[in-house]
C-alpha cells in the first residue's frame, strides 16, 4: 500500500468477523456489525509537543487493535477497505 499517513493517524485494516453464526447461520451483510478490530498497516510519525518535539506513537505496524465503532474515515482502494484513524480513537492493542 502508498499511504503515509500525518501526525498522529494510523491506517488500519479491518479484520471481518465471520458470515455464519456459531449455529451455522449465514448472516446478510445487513445484520453484521461493523468491524471494531483491524491491522495496523501504516503508522504517522506522531504528533508534536509544545517544543516541536516528536512524541512516538504507541501502536506499530503489525498490531492488531481494537478501535471505536464509528471513528475514523473509511476508504477503499482497489475493492479493499481501509480506515484512517487518529492514535486516540484506537482502544486497545490486542496482545
Amino acid at each position: 500500500m502508498n499511504l503515509k499517513p500525518l501526525g498522529s493517524r494510523v491506517v488500519v485494516e479491518p479484520i471481518e468477523e465471520d458470515e455464519r453464526t456459531a449455529i451455522g447461520i449465514v448472516l446478510p451483510e445487513t445484520a453484521k456489525e461493523k468491524p471494531q478490530k483491524g491491522t495496523v498497516l501504516a503508522v504517522g510519525p506522531g504528533d508534536r509537543d509544545d517544543k516541536g518535539n516528536r512524541i512516538p506513537m504507541d501502536v506499530a505496524v503489525g498490531d492488531v487493535v481494537l478501535y471505536a465503532k464509528y471513528g475514523g474515515t473509511e476508504i477503499k482502494i482497489d475493492s479493499k477497505k481501509y480506515l484512517i484513524l487518529r492514535e486516540s480513537d484506537i482502544l486497545a492493542i490486542v496482545k
